[in-house]
């Protein structure tokens, strides 16, 4: 049976050179920031049966734990430097910790974002990643900086994460193809931190977050923050391919509050369409203008034609939710 410092050592510590001063081996890791750089940190944790279906499979769960955090640096517009892991596993399964350090390490060494430590442990499966960035100071994009008149806008597209999950819980029933198609979104999400880096560098967006709970509770988050509100047209959110496909009822349900997209929403002045537009074409990501930001307080969710639309919708409650949401 593998020790705890014989799992790390197998499966984790790749003993190259990489960004920190110091990495995995000793009590803490050492980073040394780009000069005049801020650090951007945020962590996640993914719990089996909360945030995933028992069995799930372990390379793309090493791919979703990472993708997660990664997303919510992109939020910000901060480059991936490094993370930690912290696991606790129910037993040391070496076929499914190679498949869940490929995972991992694949997205990892796509951003360029090294392990620097962490810790393991026997317990329930549960997956924390702290993950660290940087960005320049005056460029992060913050949920407290959205103003009146700014566009709104998503990248890529909603709503098949959600549709996959409903396919997953009997919700509905979905083709086989379907299921897989859609179950891709949910299991493998793409952060787009090259968008997220463009629009705080060059200056593009003032206010954004990554649609990790559902477009229209995390949307309420920049409203909050801002002390504005916002008029979305429901009917021009970016549908993904296997939800469009459904009935326009469906559709706007999942778009707007489905959850697991890991999209980012944002907001920009009209000034910047243009130059977004081209943003987005750059880094090979869909990006689509959705609404505007409103002086009066509240959501207000209008159809194709400007018709107020009264749907019930709400984010996902990481107190009352399911299983791979």
């Amino acid at each position: 049976m593998l020790s705890e410092f014989d799992l790390i050592k197998q499966y984790f510590d790749r003993s190259r050179p990489g960004k920190a001063v110091l990495g995995i081996g000793d009590d803490c890791a050492l980073l040394a920031p780009a000069p005049g750089m801020q650090t951007a940190i945020s962590s996640d944790m993914l719990v089996e049966g909360r945030h995933f279906f028992a069995g799930e499979d372990a390379r793309r769960l090493g791919h979703k734990s990472l993708a997660v955090n990664l997303s919510d640096l992109a939020a910000m517009g901060a480059k991936p430097v490094g993370f930690t892991l912290a696991l606790a596993l129910p037993s040391a399964d070496q076929a499914w910790l190679q498949g869940f350090s490929q995972g991992l390490f694949a997205l990892a060494d796509a951003h360029g974002c090294e392990l620097i430590g962490g810790d393991t442990t026997k317990g329930p499966l549960n997956i924390c990643i702290t993950i660290f960035g940087e960005v320049a100071p005056g460029h992060a994009l913050r949920r407290d900086a959205a103003q009146p008149g700014d566009d709104i806008w998503i990248s890529g597209t909603l709503g098949d994460a959600r549709l996959a999950l409903a396919g997953y819980n009997n919700e509905l029933a979905l083709t086989a193809e379907e299921q897989e198609a859609a179950g891709l979104r949910m299991h493998l999400p793409a952060p787009r931190v090259a968008l997220g880096m463009l629009l705080a560098s060059q200056r593009l967006a003032r206010a954004a977050l990554d649609i990790s709970d559902g477009l229209v509770g995390d949307l309420g988050h920049i409203l909050k923050k801002s002390q504005v509100g916002a008029t979305l047209n429901a009917d021009a959110l970016p549908c993904g391919p296997v939800l469009a496909t459904k009935d326009i009822g469906l559709r706007r349900r999942f778009m707007a509050a489905g959850g697991d997209d890991y999209e980012l929403c944002f907001t920009a002045p009209v000034s910047s369409r243009d130059a977004i537009i081209a943003a987005g074409a750059q880094c090979g990501t869909a990006v689509t203008r959705v609404g505007v930001i409103d002086a009066a307080p509240g959501l207000r969710l209008v159809d194709a034609d400007g018709g107020t639309l009264a749907l019930q919708l709400q984010g996902f409650d990481h107190f009352a939710g399911t299983a791979g949401s």
